[in-house]
């Protein structure tokens, strides 16, 4: 490939990572933008701040949470967002109360978001050193190359290291969360749940494509093209 061949299709790389990084592409859709950023906080938020001021009335800031819930579900009903979406909202909300309700603990109530960052930190970790990292596999169900990533050397090299970044963002959540809810401190879980929902995934996000970016080889011809052995040349660390 002659010089200006290779500067044409690392272009054209780039090109490719700005468009699925660019905030109407499939991956933002897929988590439901900053709308969806807001409206999935706006429970959690609710409930700490009725807390607070209802005289920590948990039946109270409970009931408020789940009616918040009820009112983002039909109004994304009425977007016609996808129902899974409007169910996994409303189960989310539904769990979270039903913990603190049992336990009479108001801190409880993140208590299933926090073991769920917790979580989703080792599995993220795991699908990377299992050659299988969850950012190609998001992205590619999300662009509709399904698993075609995974004959790309270069692409599974570069989601993994981006993959990373979203395993340290899990980690950080439950990192800030676990001393919060060990302290009971409820106006700081709603806090820290705003601060690090959807401005922590733009950031994620933004990053991720800067890795992805940098670490595929000049001249592969972008994360939306995967190249199979036969052409992809030998890997570049």
């Amino acid at each position: 490939m002659d010089a200006g061949a290779e500067h044409e299709a690392s272009g054209e790389a780039a090109s490719d990572v700005l468009a699925v990084a660019a905030p109407d592409n499939p991956l933002h859709r897929l988590l439901g933008g900053w709308r969806g950023g807001l409206e999935s906080a706006a429970p959690s938020v609710c409930f700490a701040v009725v807390y607070a001021v209802a005289g920590q009335s948990l039946t109270t800031a409970l009931a408020v949470a789940l009616a918040v819930a009820g009112v983002l579900a039909a109004l994304r009903l009425a977007r016609h967002e996808k129902p899974v979406r409007v169910v996994a909202g409303l189960l989310a909300v539904g769990i979270a109360a039903l913990v603190a309700a049992r336990t009479g603990n108001a801190a409880d109530y993140f208590l299933p978001a926090l073991l769920a960052n917790a979580v989703s930190a080792l599995v993220w970790a795991l699908s990377i050193l299992i050659g299988w990292p969850l950012l190609g596999v998001v992205v590619g169900f999300a662009v509709g190359q399904r698993t075609s990533w995974r004959s790309d050397p270069d692409l599974v090299r570069a989601y993994g290291r981006a993959s990373w970044l979203w395993t340290l963002s899990f980690v950080i959540r439950a990192a800030v969360q676990a001393p919060l809810w060990l302290s009971a401190n409820v106006i700081g879980l709603g806090i820290a749940r705003v601060a690090l929902g959807w401005p922590l995934v733009l950031t994620v996000i933004a990053l991720s494509w800067w890795v992805i970016r940098r670490t595929l080889p000049p001249g592969h011809p972008g994360l939306l093209h995967p190249r199979v052995p036969a052409d992809a040349g030998p890997e570049s660390g």
